[in-house]
């Protein structure tokens, strides 16, 4: 475990020079799915969104050419700095911990990787359930982190050991930054106790290999991490040989469970 303690803020800087390749990783794998799961009728042309922690705002762009010029999306985010307003997309600092929801009559709210990162995220999506329209849907979409990674091929068990090593040992600098690793698994339920109706869950994973998007997502994350890996124990050369594993073709991993949940809000009778 490391031995810096940091409790509640954010492990990732949406300002550093890996920020951009790690967002990229994440759309490829996730915006297909995402975009599954907000198709009609959940949302549709005039709709208003507020895409919470919208990031790198790949999410936002597409509900804004969804709901087309009758419709307006938010996104919000702390830092909004890869996140730029077009005629019906509006682009907001908001801190979701602290603030109000910037309205209360969304036909669609969405958040993804976001509420687990949050020691307040109970307190949040009850806060986001609240801020809908009625007939409006919430969609959280989160990943699992509770099951160890599952190697599926490598070029010996060495490497397939320092996969495991420095993966696990990145969970616990996201757990000592208040990240809950199994909240995918509680968000069902947090969106019936919030009185939405038509909840369901779908999961998705797949196989990452080396040299893939997908298995460049680890490493990026080894070096937005990489101070406190080395503050955990790890060395630099392990770090480096982390990194080469993930581009070798002959290396391949599933990926976390991609867990999204969604809801609606009854429509007023």
């Amino acid at each position: 475990m490391p031995t810096h303690v940091h409790d509640t803020d954010y492990a990732f800087d949406n300002g550093s020079p890996d920020a951009v390749p790690q967002m990229r990783a994440l759309e490829s794998f996730l915006d297909p799915i995402t975009a599954r799961r907000i198709a009609p009728p959940v949302l549709a042309p005039g709709g208003v969104c507020w895409e919470v922690g919208a990031g790198g705002g790949s999410v936002a762009r597409n509900l804004a050419r969804a709901v087309g010029r009758g419709g307006r999306v938010l996104a919000t985010d702390l830092d909004t700095t890869h996140l730029t307003p077009t005629g019906n997309l509006d682009v907001r600092r908001h801190d979701v911990r602290t603030e109000p929801p910037p309205g209360d009559a969304f036909d669609l709210i969405h958040a993804r990787l976001v509420l687990l990162h949050l020691p307040e995220r109970r307190r949040v999506l009850a806060s986001l359930a609240g801020a809908l329209a009625p007939g409006g849907w919430l969609v959280v979409e989160e990943f699992d982190c509770t099951a160890p990674l599952r190697v599926l091929t490598a070029p010996s068990d060495d490497a397939a050991k320092l996969f495991a090593q420095v993966t696990d040992a990145m969970l616990d600098i996201l757990q000592s930054h208040g990240a809950d690793l199994a909240w995918a698994q509680d968000v069902h339920g947090e969106l019936v106790a919030a009185g939405l109706v038509e909840v369901d869950t779908v999961v998705h994973a797949q196989s990452w290999p080396g040299g893939s998007l997908g298995a460049s997502l680890y490493g990026t994350n080894s070096r937005q991490l990489e101070p406190e890996l080395l503050d955990a124990g790890l060395s630099p050369g392990q770090l480096e040989a982390f990194r080469r594993l993930l581009r070798d073709p002959g290396f391949a991993v599933m990926s976390y469970q991609f867990v999204s949940t969604r809801g609606r809000r009854p429509a007023a009778r």
